[in-house]
């Protein structure tokens, strides 16, 4: 795979996992739309990488290490909100985290995330 195919890899893949969290923000399942917004801005800054830095992106799925690693400039809000939208990968995977994100995960907090999210994802796009 050369390294533009590798790129429209990551980016028409984050932007599936964009459509499926509207998806399921407007069904109610905050739970699995907050999982997918980890996804699709994973998925975009693994693309920014990969432009960045010409190799393969790190196994990781930490937001905030990943921008730091491309050398991205985060407001300090910016990368709180990186931190936090990092936990719901996490939270979505493993039982013992699920539990407590469902409480967590009410319409409010969902709403706040998914915006912030999508601004995010709409920064990571003017980078590319």
């Amino acid at each position: 795979m050369t390294e533009k195919e590798a790129i429209n890899y990551w980016l028409k893949s984050s932007n599936e996992d964009l459509i499926t969290a509207e998806s399921l923000y407007e069904t109610k399942r905050y739970l699995p739309c907050l999982f997918f917004c980890h996804l699709f801005l994973e998925k975009i800054l693994k693309a920014l990488f990969i432009a960045q830095k010409n190799s393969a992106p790190p196994y990781s799925h930490d937001l905030l290490k990943l921008s730091q690693e491309i050398g991205l400039k985060l407001e300090k809000d910016t990368a709180e909100d990186l931190r936090e939208i990092s936990r719901f990968n996490i939270a979505a995977r493993y039982d013992d985290y699920k539990f407590s994100m469902y409480k967590k995960a009410t319409k409010k907090f969902t709403t706040l995330y998914y915006q912030k999210a999508k601004e995010i994802y709409l920064w990571l796009q003017e980078k590319l």
